[in-house]
């Protein structure tokens, strides 16, 4: 799923280097956030609730995420237990969990859903890095975009003489650092992921 990088406010909107830093410092951690979200859904071999995050559920008529409707568990590391809060919406779960395209098969015993995770086969692993190797190169394309709009908001303020270009060097140099922090936090958090991918059996 595609999303855009947080949008950009008009040059005009700043007046200081610090609100500068700080919007793209903001910017920059909601890209993270949005990058650890979307890690939690692809799946290593290792069952997480997180996995059933995009799973919504028919709840007399409206699509309900489906922990509002049950409480979900991790009683061994592949499986995954869902226990409806009401037992009438057990075969609406069972079944939105098998239509979420993951690959999963619940099965339910009348009062609960358990989803066995499968073990992932070498191709699948391979497909899911490469998934989680994109995913990550789009979120260092919006950090970059996110540093080039800060970029331009300090060539504008230098330009209305709002400041020197001594402090502009100085904030290029800042905006440049917290840049690198970030791609290299999202280089870390791919790389743990990759191997859970990968490794575990």
């Amino acid at each position: 799923m595609k999303q855009e990088h947080p949008a950009a406010p008009a040059a005009s909107a700043f007046k200081s280097i610090k609100e500068v830093e700080a919007n793209a410092r903001a910017r920059m951690d909601k890209v993270l956030t949005e990058l650890q979200h979307e890690m939690a859904h692809i799946r290593t071999g290792r069952a997480s609730i997180g996995l059933l995050d995009s799973v919504r559920v028919d709840y007399y008529g409206s699509p309900v995420p489906l922990n509002q409707v049950a409480q979900l568990h991790v009683p061994e590391p592949a499986m995954i237990t869902v226990q409806p809060w009401d037992s009438s919406t057990i075969g609406a779960i069972e079944k939105a969990i098998r239509n979420a395209d993951l690959g999963l098969n619940p099965s339910n015993d009348g009062k609960l859903v358990r989803v066995p995770i499968p073990p992932l086969t070498e191709e699948r692993r391979r497909d899911l890095a490469k998934k989680l190797s994109h995913i990550a190169e789009e979120r260092r394309v919006g950090l970059r975009n996110i540093r080039r709009d800060a970029n331009e908001h300090l060539k504008k303020m230098l330009k209305d003489k709002l400041i020197s270009e001594d402090e502009e060097r100085q904030a290029l140099d800042s905006i440049q650092k917290l840049t690198d922090g970030q791609i290299s936090k999202i280089d870390q958090a791919a790389k743990a992921k990759e191997k859970e991918i990968l490794e575990f059996k």
